[in-house]
């Protein structure tokens, strides 16, 4: 018999915490469970990871599916999520830690209000996303994989989102946007910071 055990309620600081603008959140439910887990909680709850990880485990892939629900519940993944979901599948942290920062698309610490993820795959590059993207740095002050200091704007390098025939290209919050023009691109973050007043 497979025994859960309980953990201590890890928060992240008011530093790491989001104004509730990550990606979706939600509630948990089902078994009797109605365990909220958003960025909203400023961090996760443990009870509620455990309960992902262990509905999760059974799946083909169940570490990868288990990180990419957490991520898209808070928008990153915390490092204290690493032990629960070792303890659920009965690997190693090491293992978990492994593969949460091979893949380059888990986050490590909250992003931003807005996250900007601008193409750098040849195709782009052809079509002058190197120039954009010295612009988007220049025009945020951050470079790729940072954050602005008012946690408006997170800015993430990714290597083809396949919209390929219309570059350079990017994702603002998970909407593509194509053929961009560094006069597009900062009326898009404009608009993001006039929206989010």
């Amino acid at each position: 018999m497979f025994m859960l055990r309980t953990f201590p309620v890890f928060m992240t600081s008011s530093a790491g915490a989001l104004d509730g603008g990550a990606p979706a959140g939600g509630t948990l439910s089902g078994e009797g469970l109605d365990i909220p887990m958003t960025s909203a909680r400023n961090g996760f709850d443990p009870q509620a990871l455990e309960a992902i990880a262990t509905r999760l485990r059974a799946q083909p892939g169940a570490l990868m599916l288990i990180l990419r629900e957490v991520q898209d519940r808070l928008g990153w993944v915390p490092a204290a999520s690493v032990p629960v979901i070792a303890q659920v599948l009965n690997l190693s942290r090491a293992e978990v830690h492994g593969v949460v920062t091979f893949y380059h698309d888990f986050r490590h610490e909250p992003p931003g209000h807005n996250v900007l993820r601008l193409c750098q795959a040849e195709s782009c590059q052809a079509m002058g996303a190197v120039a954009l993207a010295e612009h988007a740095c220049r025009r945020l002050g951050i470079g790729f994989g940072e954050t602005t200091p008012d946690r408006e704007f997170t800015l993430e390098a990714v290597y083809c989102l396949g919209n390929c025939g219309c570059s350079p290209a990017m994702l603002l919050n998970g909407e593509p946007y194509g053929r961009l023009t560094p006069e597009r691109l900062d009326d898009l973050v404009a608009e993001c910071r006039e929206n989010h007043r």
